[in-house]
């Protein structure tokens, strides 16, 4: 393991706003933090938005400036890509962030009903032959219903149509209140200061030529259904994730 990876591993360890829990210090017991992340880790009363996926912590980042009355945790299991959003909260002084590395698939564990009132999916894996993983399947809008307001709303910043189609139809089938959506954000008339914001691999899509899709919706309190449509699945593949910053 290089130096560099070994010394982003200890800034995390010592970061007072990142909290590390994977499945393996976990396992099928609830995080300590559950029911508790306004008294005990945010000190205040602020709603609490998450970004499930968050990679490097772009959006969690720039979220937390744009609103400072609200706060805001970044989650993904990966640290070496954490850390740059953690760095970089940390060296802004920003209060009202956090971060927390753990497996999605067990996120119920962490936060109590009506604990969130925002989740954020911004560009997740597709997962295009695995429905189980994709992270708006119903397999993980029920885990987010165990915690979500239920005015809460998801958001789907996505640039995968088979993504984007995908969570609309199953909006669509399961009756959910669907906000706003578009398939080609930078061409519609409900981009604004929030949706502005670009992450590493956004920057890369539209690089690419690359349409970027979005959708918000509630979800409602009847049993959920997936949709059976066949949906024709992207023809690219992302960049490696080695590639550059782009500006």
């Amino acid at each position: 393991m290089g130096k560099n990876k070994l010394a982003k591993f200890e800034d995390m360890e010592r970061f007072e706003h990142v909290v590390q829990a994977p499945y393996h210090k976990v396992q099928n017991n609830d995080f300590c933090l559950k029911g508790n992340w306004n008294k005990e880790f945010f000190k205040n009363e602020n709603p609490i938005v998450l970004e499930l996926g968050c990679g490097k912590g772009e959006y969690t980042v720039e979220l937390a400036k744009k609103n400072s009355s609200v706060n805001f945790i970044g989650v993904d299991i990966k640290g070496a890509r954490l850390w740059k959003g953690a760095k970089q909260a940390s060296d802004k002084q920003l209060k009202n962030v956090g971060f927390l590395r753990t497996n999605i698939e067990i996120i119920s564990q962490f936060f109590e009903e009506n604990e969130i009132d925002e989740i954020w999916l911004t560009f997740p894996d597709p997962q295009m032959k695995k429905t189980r993983k994709r992270l708006t399947s119903t397999t993980f809008l029920k885990k987010y219903k165990t915690f979500l307001k239920k005015d809460g709303i998801i958001h789907l910043k996505t640039d995968s149509n088979f993504q984007y189609i995908y969570t609309r139809e199953l909006a669509y089938l399961n009756k959910f209140e669907i906000l706003t959506e578009t398939d080609n954000l930078y061409k519609s008339d409900i981009l604004n200061e929030t949706l502005q914001i670009k992450t590493f691999y956004e920057k890369q899509w539209l690089s690419r030529g690359i349409t970027i899709k979005y959708i918000a919706f509630r979800l409602n309190d009847k049993p959920f259904k997936e949709p059976d449509t066949e949906i024709e699945k992207d023809e690219y593949r992302s960049f490696g994730r080695s590639a550059k910053d782009i500006h």
